[in-house]
């Protein structure tokens, strides 16, 4: 079945659409993508192929996601989303043990959410906090970004207190990631998102800051951005 899902694929590949993805997604020597391969297929495409091998077995998918290639990385966790709702806890468990194949922001974005905000939305976060502390960028990256599931269910606390241990970090994706869930949780309680940047004014990134504070009006926005609020 691997062999026929990694052939449909190639027959889908578009080398001079990959070329461009290579460099939108940072593929270069010492860059966060470093030696990540596209094939220039498109999304629908990989969810099209994910649907239709969704029931690829475990050692298969697992196959998938141990792949250099991006897309077959991206198919494998499609494969997962698809299926977490009849499978969570092997599923999640499976995911923490291939966080380092997760490895690029648009897998992260996808996937965390789905897969382990989820599941750990009615449970202990302690594992969240583990990896927010990770030397790993797209570990540190799983953790912030799968609070947004809390930050739908009006479950705020998470989000702060990860935020805050990653306000040091100096990875612009880490500090976009933080700034776009201070957003999405000041959508929900401005107040709170407010008084969040108050107290951590110093210790806020340029770019969290700036992410975080784009949906304000612009006299509050030119407040925050000059320190004068």
């Amino acid at each position: 079945m691997l062999n026929k899902l990694k052939q449909e694929l190639n027959k889908l590949a578009n080398p001079a659409k990959a070329q461009i993805l290579q460099g939108f997604f940072k593929t270069g020597n010492e860059q966060y993508g470093e030696g990540d391969i596209f094939l220039g297929v498109t999304v629908p495409q990989s969810r099209q192929i994910a649907k239709k091998y969704s029931n690829l077995p475990f050692l298969e998918i697992q196959q998938l996601l141990s792949s250099k290639i991006h897309e077959e990385r991206l198919i494998a966790l499609l494969i997962l989303i698809k299926n977490y709702p009849n499978n969570k806890g092997q599923i999640f468990n499976f995911y923490l043990k291939n966080t380092r194949q997760i490895n690029n922001w648009d897998l992260v974005d996808l996937s965390a959410p789905n897969i382990v905000g989820n599941y750990l939305k009615d449970k202990n976060k302690k594992i969240l906090y583990k990896l927010a502390r990770s030397p790993n960028l797209w570990e540190k990256r799983i953790a912030i970004v799968s609070t947004a599931v809390f930050i739908r269910n009006n479950q705020f606390k998470d989000t702060l207190e990860i935020s805050k241990i990653l306000l040091k970090d100096k990875h612009d994706l880490i500090q976009k990631a933080t700034g776009w869930m201070l957003r999405e949780l000041g959508k929900r309680n401005l107040s709170l998102l407010e008084t969040f940047l108050k107290q951590n004014y110093k210790q806020i990134p340029r770019t969290t800051l700036r992410y975080a504070i784009e949906r304000f009006p612009e006299s509050l926005r030119q407040k925050y951005l000059k320190g004068k609020f």
